[in-house]
């Protein structure tokens, strides 16, 4: 909701892989396209979190504001995803659909990538990359 009006959902691409942007997650979307990921923070816990939303999910505050976020990320946990019949993502596969804890704390659903699968550990270190508008995380240096 934006001024208690629902905001317009338009499309970043046409595609049905990608999400839809409104007004209120245009800035995100916005600055991903330009290679910059965006995290919230709220200005009376101090607590950043992702993803974005018009309100702290700790404190319930609404005076939250955009931050950019420094790129850098641990693993968390991973799936290799060997089979998703839905497209583009067939054409993927196999592919790691994964959970990485951003250095300023939040933690994020994502899909690592230029990584080999047998190399891939708890905590290991991850930054920012981003693939037609949206963030993945690769190892640092690629």
């Amino acid at each position: 909701m934006v001024g208690g009006q629902r905001a317009r959902v338009v499309p970043v691409t046409g595609r049905s892989d990608l999400p839809d942007v409104d007004a209120f997650t245009r800035a995100y979307w916005d600055a991903a396209a330009e290679g910059r990921l965006l995290i919230r923070r709220c200005a009376a816990c101090a607590r950043a979190h992702h993803y974005p939303r018009e309100f702290c999910p700790y404190c319930w505050s609404e005076d939250v504001t955009w931050e950019r976020a420094s790129g850098r990320a641990a693993l968390h946990t991973w799936s290799v995803v060997h089979r998703n019949d839905l497209p583009p993502f067939a054409e993927r596969t196999p592919y790691v659909a994964a959970v990485v804890d951003l250095a300023e704390g939040p933690r994020m659903m994502t899909e690592v990538v230029e990584c080999a699968q047998d190399r891939l550990r708890v905590g290991m270190a991850l930054e920012a990359a981003f693939r037609e508008g949206v963030p993945v995380f690769r190892p640092p240096g690629r």
